[in-house]
Formats: structure tokens, C-alpha cells, sequence
């Protein structure tokens, strides 16, 4: 039956790029309170799609964007039941002079869809749904049963995904969460991203004099609240590029053996990498290669310093405040609220006297992956064999996606993130695509994604 229904998508391949291309017409940006109703419109829009092809699917309503949940319902015999999870918002469309052609008109030009929404996510995500649908139209069912969480609102952090998940936890048990937001490794090699960073995001607010002084009039009898951000930051990491909080190694999950030797197999090429950055140089963590710096080693990094004088010119200050944000970059093991923790009490410990601190938790999340010899990974990857034609690598993330620790412990479900765009498809940028050719390979990947579990009843 799979190469009937593989048939059906390379007979549809018209069909299925001009779908996508009425999906990308719709502005969706869930930052945008202008938007709602094209929020909106895009929901039912893959709702429709759904439910135009047999599969029972519903608007379900949130205090911010709807969801589009989905079910095919249960298959006779058994198997392993899946959850696809995408979203359809997508991202504002920033300078749009930096556009070679507009945001929300997408264009084709050398093989490649350009359009804000193409990589990040609607045309990943709609893969899977156009991979379900051939199904239905071929075999009027699928192998195994299949639901769909597509939000609205995972741009603005997903902020009322959890309440959805735990609602409707029942409705949405499963044994895998399948997603493809994720890149493959290169331009010619997929990939399956098998884990994740989790986050800490803090604020360190120094206040001292009620306003801005005169530097060579009061300066040596206070405290600079600029040298005090700058002595609380300079504690946090040492010569070796390690952080210097007390703790905060501790419970580290090291690399395997294995996982170690694997990552260094992997085609990573430092100089074109370092050419990408336009950086003078890598740095790090000593003792650690770049590839897992990136995606397995915890990071502490400043985002931003503000206060005091900033402006063109000189203007000889004390500054009355300054601020700066920090994130930490934490991996498996580590737990964010001890994390965060040991993070206050240590700037605590470093800040000067003479100063007031506060401290702002803008939030965080736990770490996340998955073992790399489940059946439903090992299906994950024999599926993109057969759709790309080239087996995935396997790789770790430096960012962060909340959901999957969320998915996991809510539903008991791993993970499996099957990348059908490639890494510089500028998401959230400028000229944003997703190739057409990754697009099919994509809807076929997710077709034989469903066949390789249904193998495993």
C-alpha cells in the first residue's frame, strides 16, 4: 500500500506546492493583535484540509489562538499510536526592504518556495498533514492512528499550549510525538534532532544614586552600578570559558562513549562555520569540541547590558541604574529551579556593597532527549531514508523547545523531530524558504513515517 500512496504524492506534487502556497498567503503572526482574524482563517484552513479528507478534527479555543486538534481514531489490530505537533503562526516579517519579494506572497525561484512561514512551520508541518491525507484518498484509513496538536501560538512561547496538553491529555495519549521544526544537517543530509537544551532567562537590575552624577564630582565616594554589573558578570565564568557558579556542574549528564565518538563523526565543517558567524575566532568551553559546546554542554551567556550614558558624544556619569539579562543554556540533569537557584546566590554573593540588587526570572525550562534506539526513532529514521534517500545523522540542538519536556511528562511520549529544512532557511529573517524538492521529500517521509510504525504491531 505505501507505494500506492507514494504514487498518489509524486501525482499530486503540483497540487500539494500550490496548497502550501495558499497556506502562506495567510499572515498568520500571532505577535500581532492586527492579525486574529488571519490567525484564525489559518486554523480553519488546515481544519478544513483535515476534515475535507475523512479525518474527524475540531477548532479547540484558548484565551489567546486556537489549536487544530485531529484524530483518525483507533485501527483495527493495534500499533503504536502517534502524535504530529506543528504550528501554523509564524513570525512578524520584520524590514520588509530586506524581501526580494513579499513576505506573504510566496514566490519560486530556483527550486525554492520563498515566504515568511515556508521552513518555520507551515511547510513542515504541512507535510504531514498532505502524508495523512494520500493515505486517506488510497487506502481510506491510515496503518496507524494519528492526532494532531497544530497551535497557534508557538512564536509568543506557546503560552497556553500546557493548558491544552493537560486538558485534553486523554485525547492526545499517545506513544510518539512526531515534529518537524527542526533543520536537517546540511543542504543533501537529513537529520533527527534527539535532544535539546533547556533555558534560564534572569535579569539583574543595579540600582545606586536616585539619579545620574557627576563622575568627577562624586566619583570614589559610591559605588558605580556599571563596575558592579561588570564585577557580577565577570564572576560568573573563568579563564577556562567554564561558569563559575558554585553547583552548577554537579549533575551534568556527560556524553557516552559512543554519543562522543558519534558527534565527532559527523561532516562539521569548523571553518565554513566560523565564515558563516563572521567571528575572529571559536572559543569555549575548554576541553570540548565546537559541535558539542553547541548542543551538549551548559552555557552562560550575557544578552544584553543597558544604563547610564549611551548616547553620541561624552557625558562624564555615574550611572543612577543598569541592567543586564543573562540565559543559561542547561542540560539533561540539570534542574532548572536548583539551577536558578544557585544563580541568584551567586550574584548575590558578588555583588558590591553599596548598590540595591534585584533579580527578574523571566522563566526557563527543562532540557530534553530521547534514546537513539527506540523503535519509533528507529522508524523515524528508516522513514527519511526512504523519503530523502540518504540516512539521517543524528543530532543535538542548542536551543531550547519547551514542548517536548512538557509532551514527556504529561502523555509519557518521546520526541521524534524529523528536519525537512535546511539550516540557514533564514526562519525568522529576511527571504525565508523551504525547498520544493525537501517539501515532496518531506510529504513522503511522513507517509512512510506511519507505515514503518504500523510494521511495529
Amino acid at each position: 500500500m505505501i507505494d500506492k500512496v507514494n504514487a498518489h504524492i509524486n501525482a499530486n506534487k503540483d497540487a500539494n506546492v500550490e496548497r502550501l502556497m495558499e497556506l502562506l498567503r495567510i499572515p498568520s503572526i500571532s505577535t500581532d493583535p492586527e492579525r486574529r482574524d488571519d490567525i484564525r482563517r489559518a486554523a480553519e484552513w488546515i481544519r478544513k484540509l483535515l476534515t475535507g479528507c475523512g479525518i474527524q478534527s475540531e477548532i479547540v479555543e484558548t484565551p489567546g489562538h486556537p489549536c487544530v486538534l485531529a484524530d483518525t481514531g483507533p485501527v483495527a489490530g493495534g500499533g503504536p499510536t502517534v502524535l504530529v505537533y506543528g504550528h501554523y503562526d509564524v513570525q512578524p516579517t520584520g524590514d520588509e526592504s530586506l524581501w526580494d519579494s513579499p513576505a506573504f506572497e510566496p514566490t519560486i525561484r530556483d527550486g525554492l518556495i520563498y515566504a515568511r512561514g515556508a521552513a518555520d512551520d507551515k511547510g513542515q508541518v504541512l507535510a504531514h498533514v498532505l502524508a495523512a491525507e494520500s493515505w486517506m484518498k488510497v487506502a481510506g484509513a491510515l496503518p496507524i492512528r494519528v492526532k494532531f496538536l497544530i497551535e497557534g501560538e508557538e512564536e509568543v512561547a506557546s503560552r497556553n499550549l500546557e493548558k491544552v496538553i493537560r486538558d485534553h491529555r486523554d485525547r492526545l495519549a499517545c506513544d510518539y510525538v512526531a515534529l518537524s521544526d527542526t533543520p536537517k544537517f546540511d543542504e543533501t543530509t537529513p537529520a533527527i534532532t534527539y535532544g535539546t537544551k533547556g533555558m534560564l532567562y534572569k535579569e539583574i537590575i543595579v540600582t545606586g544614586p536616585k539619579q545620574n552624577l557627576h563622575s568627577g564630582s562624586f566619583g570614589g565616594s559610591l559605588t558605580n552600578p556599571g563596575n558592579a554589573v561588570a564585577a557580577i558578570i565577570a564572576s560568573l565564568r573563568d579563564a577556562d570559558n567554564r561558569v563559575a557558579i558554585p553547583g552548577f556542574y554537579e549533575k551534568v549528564r556527560e556524553l557516552t562513549a559512543d554519543e562522543r565518538a558519534r558527534l565527532s563523526e559527523l561532516p562539521f565543517d569548523e571553518d565554513g562555520y566560523l565564515a558563516a558567524m563572521g567571528a575572529p575566532a571559536l572559543t569555549g568551553e575548554k576541553g570540548y569540541s565546537t559541535l558539542e559546546r553547541r548542543w551538549v554542554r551548559p552555557t552562560l551567556d550575557v544578552n544584553g547590558i543597558f544604563g547610564g550614558f549611551t548616547g553620541e558624544g561624552a557625558a562624564t556619569v555615574i550611572p543612577s541604574k543598569v541592567s543586564a539579562k543573562v540565559s543559561m543554556r542547561i542540560v539533561p540533569n540539570q534542574d532548572p529551579n536548583e539551577i536558578s537557584t544557585a544563580f541568584d546566590q551567586a550574584v548575590r554573593a558578588a555583588c558590591p556593597d553599596g548598590v540595591r540588587l534585584e533579580i527578574i526570572d523571566h522563566g526557563g525550562c527543562a532540557a530534553y532527549v530521547a534514546a537513539t534506539d527506540s523503535p519509533g526513532m528507529i522508524a523515524a529514521a528508516d522513514a527519511i531514508e526512504a523519503g530523502f534517500g540518504k540516512r539521517p545523522l543524528f543530532t543535538r540542538e542548542g536551543g531550547s523547545l519547551p514542548i517536548l519536556p512538557l509532551f514527556k511528562e504529561v502523555l509519557g511520549a518521546d520526541s521524534l523531530m524529523m528536519g525537512f529544512s535546511v539550516p540557514n532557511s533564514n526562519a525568522h529573517g529576511p527571504n525565508e524558504f523551504l525547498a520544493v524538492s525537501d517539501f515532496h521529500s518531506g510529504t513522503q517521509t511522513a507517509a512512510h513515517f506511519v507505515h514503518r510504525l504500523a510494521q511495529l504491531a
